[in-house]
């Protein structure tokens, strides 16, 4: 039976080697580079999307802005959460996460939005979210089974996702 664990000792000598490589082990399975530079296109998504929501909550205006604002405030605050967890997953693996500014809005593939109208902000945003959610999708089903801790952090991420876009379609509903 060639799928068996391997045995307490084996697991504990090839554990010795390479200890530099940390979390990297044999067992690892993906294109570890390729992983990295997708997880830096993610960790871009995230950044645009928390400059867009901070951006409307500041600017949003009129009656009916305090739940749209709160709404914009909480997705901000979970996108950093987001970003967060992929740069530090793209240390784990031994990568660089890329903060720089320059080229930012070409590496995501969601876009930064100046709208200014209410309607107009949670449309961008619900467009934005479902660019991650498929982007996300085909990245956890890319991974599949060869980057177990990485495919477990998208597909939470996706869902959260998945919530923010059936929020702003409900707020769209009422706002447009």
């Amino acid at each position: 039976m060639d799928n068996v664990i391997a045995k307490p000792e084996e697991i504990r000598r090839r554990a010795r080697e390479h200890i530099e490589k940390g979390a990297i082990t044999e067992e690892y399975r993906a294109d570890r580079a390729k992983v990295v530079e997708l997880l830096n296109q993610i960790l871009a998504i995230e950044l645009v999307c928390i400059l867009r929501y901070k951006r409307h909550f500041y600017t949003v205006r009129g009656i009916d802005s305090e739940g749209v604002k709160k709404e914009f405030a909480e997705h901000a605050l979970e996108a950093q959460q987001h970003a967060d967890m992929v740069a530090a997953r793209i240390v784990e693996l031994n990568g660089t996460p890329n903060f720089n500014p320059e080229g930012l809005a070409q590496r995501s593939l969601s876009q930064y939005s100046d709208s200014t109208g209410i309607g107009e902000m949670i449309k961008e945003d619900l467009i934005a979210e479902r660019v991650a959610i498929e982007f996300y999708t085909e990245f956890v089903r890319w991974i599949g089974n060869d980057d177990l801790s990485t495919r477990k952090m998208m597909t939470d991420n996706l869902a959260v996702e998945e919530q923010h876009a059936e929020d702003m379609k409900k707020l769209l509903s009422r706002h447009s």
